[in-house]
C-alpha cells in the first residue's frame, strides 16, 4: 500500500491512500481574508477527485468558502457544531462527535480528535475546534496503520486521546507549527510545541504544516527570513524532544511517499 502525503501549503494537506483521497482544511486560493499567500495557489488538479475534506475549524485560514465550494460534493468531515454552518453555504457536511469513526472508503476511516484552539473566538462563525485521525483497517499491507492531522491546537493534555484513538503510537503527523507572523497567539504550537506534541501521541514521522505560507500584507515590518525558519527548527526541536520521530519537511507542493 503506498501513502502519498502532499502539502499544498498553511494547512493544506492531501493524503492519497488505498485509492481514497483525503484533503485537509483546502486553502485553494491566492488569498485567506486580508492574509496573502506567499506563492501562487496550487493548481485544480493538486485536489482533483477528492473523496472527503477533513475541516478542524471554521478560522477563514481554514474554512475557506470558495475552496470548499471547489470541491463540492465531496463530504465534509467536522465537528457536529459546526455542521449547521457549512450546510447553509451548500456544504456537504459529516458533524461528528470526538471519538466516532466516519468511513471513508474500503478500508479507510476517520474520526474527529481533541484540539484546543479557543483564543479567537468569532462572533460570525461556530467556535468548535478538533483534529482529525485517519486509520487504515488493513494494516497487514503496509507499516502505516494511523495519520494524525492535528488542525490548529495548543499543547494540553487532551492530545492523549490521540494515541487512545489511535490504539498506540500515531505513524504520521500533520503538526503545525507556526502561524502568519512571526509571533504566535494563543491556540497555537511553535516547533518546540509541535515537537513535544509528537513525542506525546508517539509519532514516528512528522510533517510541519502551517508556516511559510500566509502573511499579512505588512510582511515588511517582520524580520526578515522568518517564513522560512520554523520548519528547520521544527526538526532541530525533534531532535531533542521526540528523536524517535523522523521529520519530512516538504515545501508547498511537494509529496512525501511511503511504500510502493
Amino acid at each position: 500500500m503506498t501513502l502519498d502525503v502532499t502539502w499544498l501549503g498553511h494547512s493544506t494537506v492531501v493524503i492519497d491512500v488505498a485509492g481514497v483521497r483525503l484533503v485537509t482544511d483546502p486553502l485553494l486560493g491566492r488569498h485567506a481574508g486580508v492574509l496573502r499567500r506567499r506563492a501562487r495557489p496550487p493548481a485544480a488538479t493538486a485536489t482533483a477527485g477528492a473523496d472527503v475534506v477533513l475541516l478542524s475549524h471554521l478560522h477563514h485560514d481554514h474554512a475557506e468558502v470558495a475552496s470548499l465550494r471547489a470541491l463540492h460534493p465531496a463530504p465534509v468531515v467536522v465537528d457536529r457544531l459546526n455542521a449547521p454552518w457549512l450546510r447553509k453555504k451548500g456544504l456537504d457536511p459529516r458533524g461528528l462527535d470526538v471519538g466516532q469513526w466516519y468511513d471513508v472508503g474500503p478500508g479507510v476511516q476517520v474520526c474527529l480528535v481533541p484540539a484546543v484552539h479557543g483564543d479567537r473566538p468569532m462572533p460570525h462563525r461556530p467556535n468548535a475546534a478538533n483534529g482529525h485521525l485517519v486509520r487504515l483497517s488493513s494494516p497487514a499491507e503496509s507499516s502505516v496503520r494511523t495519520i494524525w492531522a492535528a488542525g490548529d491546537t495548543e499543547l494540553c493534555p487532551e492530545l492523549d486521546r490521540v494515541a487512545d484513538l489511535a490504539g498506540g503510537a500515531v505513524d504520521v503527523a500533520l503538526v503545525p507549527v507556526s502561524g502568519w507572523g512571526p509571533r504566535l497567539s494563543g491556540g497555537h504550537m511553535g516547533p518546540v510545541d509541535a515537537a513535544r506534541a509528537c513525542a506525546q501521541v508517539g509519532a514516528r514521522v512528522a510533517v510541519p504544516v502551517h508556516w511559510g505560507t500566509l502573511h499579512a500584507p505588512f510582511v515588511g515590518q517582520f524580520p526578515r527570513g522568518w517564513m522560512d525558519l520554523p520548519g528547520v527548527a521544527f526538526g532541530v526541536a525533534l531532535a531533542e524532544h521526540a528523536p524517535g520521530c523522523e521529520p519530512v519537511v516538504l515545501t508547498p507542493g511537494q509529496t512525501w511517499r511511503h511504500g510502493g
